[in-house]
């Protein structure tokens, strides 16, 4: 399938432009290259899941870059008013069509830059693209960490930021044994690695560990495992619709009477899902809550309302491309310049306030210095339990 082409709101479209500019042309050639070079837009790659099983992912990341595009639309552009515009593609949840759909936005398209995905198996297949074409890769999607590349840019949670602050506040008020259970891909292997660890330094023990497959239906035999384990908590790095269909089971069969849900991952997104009953008094890490009691992330739930619709999700998901579209947009305005390698140059080595406080984006490895918070979910809502403050990970690019 190929790409769909979208225009920020506030913008003109590309061929308007050019009539436009010829027309003025036709009276002064000399004129005319300037004109057309004036309003030639800039354009912004966004690929997505828009099938294929994350698509409520896929759709908010749209949402966090349309928004942060518009804006810049608004107040005049970049480059002396040229307007920044999106081609949004659709990965399909699937890394080869992942390939396929980089390779036609940088071809094709000629976009600066591209915004996505979410999986890590589609990242780590784009890439060999991405840097053959040295095209900015501007990644927004907490993941296992270990990527270090020029042209990646990453807005992401990493085990460092989740895992290390998480646990001890578990061990400290729910309880010492732990059951990790997660689907079967590298992110909650890596996240369980983690983990694993940091509860040996706290001194408590891991009773049992399991991957499940993308698509399992029946999680009978596991949620039997988990309850008879007595483990005191169980931590889930299960995704997507996998972790609803889990979790319903779970707490069915009583689960949660003895055991309290910490989920990694977890959101505003998995809300709708859920009764209150199932939902209530999950635990998770995160760097933005809907509900956060800060001006400055009143005013982000309040825009993106009022762009979205009153109804629409807040999640970490649309802050996080929200704020790395913003930080690639700051770029263009520093280089002076829409060419790819000075972009790149210029992205990193600011800072910018978030929904969750000031973050920082490093130089030396391309990912943010983030804010974290661990949240209850009380009356169908995540609602702050701690706010840990600004959390540094190491370097990526550290051998």
């Amino acid at each position: 399938m190929a790409s769909d082409q979208v225009t920020g709101r506030g913008a003109t479209s590309r061929r308007a432009v050019l009539r436009g500019a010829a027309a003025v042309a036709a009276v002064s050639p000399l004129g005319f290259p300037a004109i057309v070079r004036a309003q030639e837009t800039v354009k912004l790659g966004v690929l997505q899941p828009l099938s294929g099983g994350l698509e409520v992912l896929g759709r908010q990341g749209v949402q966090g870059v349309e928004l942060a595009v518009e804006e810049a639309n608004e107040a005049g552009g970049v480059l002396d008013g040229r307007t920044i515009e999106l081609v949004i593609a659709d990965d399909r949840t699937d890394p080869k069509t992942a390939v396929e759909r980089t390779t036609e936005l940088v071809q094709r398209d000629r976009v600066s830059a591209i915004c996505g995905p979410v999986t890590s198996a589609n990242r780590d297949a784009i890439q060999p693209t991405i840097e053959r074409y040295q095209t900015p890769l501007l990644y927004a999607t907490d993941y296992e960490g270990g990527v270090c590349s020029r042209y990646i840019t990453c807005y992401s949670a990493l085990p460092e930021h989740w895992v290390e602050p998480f646990i001890p506040f578990l061990q400290e008020s729910y309880g010492d044994s732990y059951y990790l259970f997660g689907s079967d891909y590298i992110w909650p292997q890596k996240m369980n690695e983690a983990i694993r660890r940091v509860v040996g330094e706290v001194g408590g023990e891991v009773v049992g560990e399991e991957y499940t497959p993308f698509g399992v239906k029946d999680f009978t035999s596991t949620v039997r495992k988990i309850t008879g384990s007595g483990a005191k908590v169980l931590v889930i790095t299960v995704v997507g619709a996998d972790a609803i269909t889990f979790v319903k089971q779970f707490v069915a069969a009583g689960g949660k009477a003895d055991t309290t849900i910490a989920f990694f991952g977890y959101s505003e997104n998995y809300l709708s899902g859920f009764s209150r009953e199932e939902s209530e008094g999950t635990l998770c890490p995160a760097n933005f809550i809907a509900t956060l009691e800060r001006p400055e992330a009143k005013a982000f739930v309040a825009k993106v309302r009022d762009r979205f619709g009153a109804d629409a999700v807040v999640s970490n998901t649309v802050d996080a491309h929200y704020n790395l579209a913003r930080f690639f947009i700051e770029g263009i305005k520093r280089a002076g310049s829409d060419d790819k390698e000075a972009i790149t140059e210029a992205m990193v080595d600011q800072s910018l306030m978030s929904g969750n406080g000031e973050v920082y984006l490093r130089p030396e490895d391309r990912h943010v210095d983030l804010n974290v918070l661990i949240a209850e979910t009380t009356a169908g809502q995540l609602v702050l339990k701690k706010d840990i403050g600004r959390v540094e990970a190491p370097s990526q690019c550290q051998s």
